[in-house]
Parts: structure tokens; sequence; C-alpha cells
């Protein structure tokens, strides 16, 4: 029987709902840490804007006769990463934190890099080193959390499995590249 939970009758659930209630979503029965949650969801927010910048800067950058595809794939994977940020963002208030959107110290509060990138093939894999940070990051802060923080832990199994989307997106393109090279050298 060990593991058993114990439901609370309704006039405890209404008397503990009317405790602490500018706590807002936060309720006794949160059992995480939050500072360090806000701190975790802090540094996955500066993650995810640097991979925004990065995709917008390759995405802008990119050229040459294959870089179409690759351009689209780019805006596409900016537009998710801010959305990422977003959610991070609107979860740490909820937390009772506050996001920090400074640009100061950005890169060194990001998980992931801000690299350039000159070719294609070089923004593809600084894309997809970025990409398996941020992946693996998540799966950390997924464990961390256990069960403590169901909802934020929901949040970025969501956002982890995005994240492993996008990785398998930059493998087939850098598959891709690879074919057109092969073919190419083959006229």
């Amino acid at each position: 029987m060990g593991n058993e939970t114990v439901l609370s009758d309704i006039p405890t659930l209404r008397r503990r709902a009317r405790q602490n209630i500018e706590e807002g979503a936060v309720t006794k029965g949160y059992a995480a840490d939050r500072e360090v949650v806000i701190t975790l969801l802090n540094e996955a927010l500066a993650t995810e804007l640097v991979c925004v910048l990065r995709y917008k800067r390759h995405f802008f950058m990119a050229k040459g006769i294959h870089s179409d595809p690759v351009k689209a794939e780019f805006l596409e994977h900016a537009n998710e990463e801010m959305a990422h940020a977003d959610r991070l963002a609107k979860r740490i208030v909820e937390l009772g934190g506050e996001p920090n959107f400074s640009p100061d110290g950005l890169s060194s509060r990001s998980h992931a890099e801000y690299v350039e990138g000159d070719t294609l093939n070089s923004m593809i894999k600084e894309n997809l080193i970025a990409e398996r940070i941020a992946i693996e990051s998540y799966r950390e802060m997924v464990a961390y959390l256990a069960e403590n923080d169901p909802t934020t832990q929901r949040m970025l199994k969501e956002i982890l499995t995005s994240e492993e989307e996008h990785a398998d997106d930059l493998v087939s393109l850098l598959e891709g590249m690879e074919t057109r090279k092969k073919m190419a050298g083959s006229d």
C-alpha cells in the first residue's frame, strides 16, 4: 500500500485555497524550490532567446542555390523557439518570478552558444549543436522536477519534444546537403 494519495475533503480544500492567496497558482502543495525553478526557467528562457537570434541571423544570411528550404526551416524554428520563450516567461510569472529578458548577460545565462556560421552546412551544424544542448538541458530539468512541479515538468516535456523534432529536422537537412554534394560530384 505504501504510496497512497490522500484526498482532501471539500472544506479543507476551500480553507487552504484562501490561505496565501497572493501567491496565485502556487499553493501549499507546491513541493519544488520555487527560486531554483525560476532560475532554471530563466536560463531556459535565455537559451531560447539566443536560439531565436541565431536562427533569425541564419535565416537572413543563408544563401546559395539550395538555401530556400534551409531558410524556411530556420524561420520556422525561430518562431517555435520564440513560442517556447513566451511559455517559459509566462510560467516564471505564474511562479511569482520575473522573466529576465535583459540583453545584458543573455549569452552567459544561455546554455547554448550564439555561433554565426558562414556556410549552410556550418549554420545547420551550429543549430543542431544548440538543439542537442537544449535537449539535454530540458531532460535534466524534467528529471530534477520529478513530481515536485508537475505543471512545469509537463510544459518542459512538451518543449523537449519540439526540440527533438528540431534536431531531427536539422539532421535531415544535413543529409540532404550531403546527398546534393555527392550528386553534384558525380556529374
